[in-house]
């Protein structure tokens, strides 16, 4: 199910940072009493009463000054706002209404609905009601917590889960497939697919979500780079299947593998597409060349298929689609159980499983349990007792023996049931 995010917004030093690390149990954002040092923003998945949202740090909203780093900031915060399903805009009940406060929630006021106050540093609830001078603002009701001990969080995290609810719920997709094309900025992702276009191919249809989505201006790149992470972390979260777009001309960087190791262990259905090929020299680089550098830093990525194309001159392009067509088939193809242990019999054979002190380890019967991603569940009188290695090489049998390009297998190791 596709998570919603909250964005955190604010003047400076009103708490943000330690709000964001209280909800999220980390401390993955920047805490700082210096206005502004949340520069680079910070978002991770949080947990509430079995609701999953992402939850996006910004940094502090400053007014009068016009240097580029508050003009950046200003630009992010708005972005934020606009991509946000909730914007807890929060106030620091200790200095009271501050102007800067003022001057948010005037531009807050077009999206009113979707803000929710949050009266931080409130550390001596109940009894303290400051909170209440915030109705100035015209926002609704305060939310009175205190990031710092956790006092009132728990209301905080109920309201926020109780406005995520009452959104309108995701239409229905049907036999929807949905499509992320991801990857790092400027390797031709929106040339690839039409940005959240529908496109009927062969029965079925792709919903081709891009991740690109903003225009690079001065002085701003990292918060580029700040929501094309964020889009991308989104993107795969929806995604059946993630279109890995990669430049053909300065092959795969280290980003990419990032982005491809992230796909593949949500899940989802993986495809390379090589983009800007008919740049590269064929007689220094050949596809199969190239496959066989990345697969070595990669392994996973050998079962997953590559496309090389052009986007600006269309060579090769329509093959992504047909890449699509087939790992969505992998991706939901299920094999019989007779099938399975027949498979597994010849890899035990071949290779037994490593033995461990207090007995002999067997593999006694495999099925397979779930698609979407393919799962399959091997009993054995000692599950724990099989190392991650073996795993890999039965994982490895399973795609020798079954097309399952594209499609990341799931094994499940567990204990037979009954009298040990």
């Amino acid at each position: 199910m596709t998570k919603r995010t909250v964005a955190l917004v604010g003047r400076p030093n009103v708490g943000k940072s330690t709000l964001f690390n209280r909800i999220t149990g980390g401390r993955k954002a920047i805490v700082d009493d210096r206005p502004g040092v949340t520069r680079d923003r910070n978002f991770a998945q949080a947990d509430w009463s079995g609701h999953a949202f992402w939850l996006v740090d910004t940094g502090g909203w400053v007014i009068g000054a016009e240097d580029a780093i508050t003009r950046g900031i200003r630009e992010q915060v708005e972005q934020a706002v606009a991509d946000a399903d909730v914007v807890a805009f929060v106030v620091d009940t200790q200095e009271g209404v501050h102007p800067a406060d003022l001057e948010v929630a005037d531009v807050l006021r077009t999206v009113s609905e979707r803000v929710l106050v949050i009266a931080n540093k409130a550390d001596d609830l109940p009894e303290n009601l400051d909170h209440h001078a915030f109705y100035e603002l015209g926002l609704g009701d305060p939310e009175p917590v205190s990031a710092s001990t956790g006092k009132g969080s728990g209301d905080l995290l109920d309201r926020i889960v109780a406005r995520l609810e009452d959104l309108p719920k995701p239409p229905e997709i049907g036999d929807m497939t949905q499509v992320a094309v991801i990857g790092r900025p400027n390797v031709g992702k929106s040339s690839i697919a039409n940005r959240d276009s529908p496109l009927r191919y062969q029965g079925r249809t792709l919903n081709f979500i891009d991740t690109a989505g903003l225009r690079k201006r001065p002085k701003v790149k990292d918060d580029i780079e700040f929501y094309s992470t964020l889009r991308t972390d989104r993107a795969i979260d929806r995604a059946d299947i993630c279109v890995l777009v990669v430049d053909g001309s300065v092959g795969m960087h280290l980003q990419d593998f990032k982005i491809a190791q992230q796909a593949w262990e949500s899940g989802a259905g993986l495809i390379v597409v090589v983009n800007k090929w008919d740049l590269v020299p064929k007689e220094t680089a050949t596809a199969e060349e190239g496959r066989r550098v990345v697969t070595e830093r990669a392994a996973f990525l050998r079962h997953v298929p590559f496309a090389y194309v052009s986007a600006l001159s269309g060579f090769r392009v329509r093959k992504i689609l047909d890449l699509i067509m087939q790992v969505a088939a992998a991706r939901s193809y299920r094999v019989g159980t007779s099938e399975v242990n027949q498979v597994l019999e010849k890899l035990v054979g071949k290779n037994q499983p490593p033995q461990a002190v207090g007995g002999e380890v067997r593999l006694l019967f495999a099925s397979q349990v779930a698609v979407n991603p393919p799962t399959f569940a091997v009993v054995s009188n000692r599950p724990d007792a099989v190392p991650e290695s073996y795993q890999r090489y039965l994982v490895n049998g399973f795609y020798k023996a079954w097309d399952f390009d594209g499609a990341p297998i799931r094994l499940r190791l567990r204990r037979k049931k009954g009298r040990r």
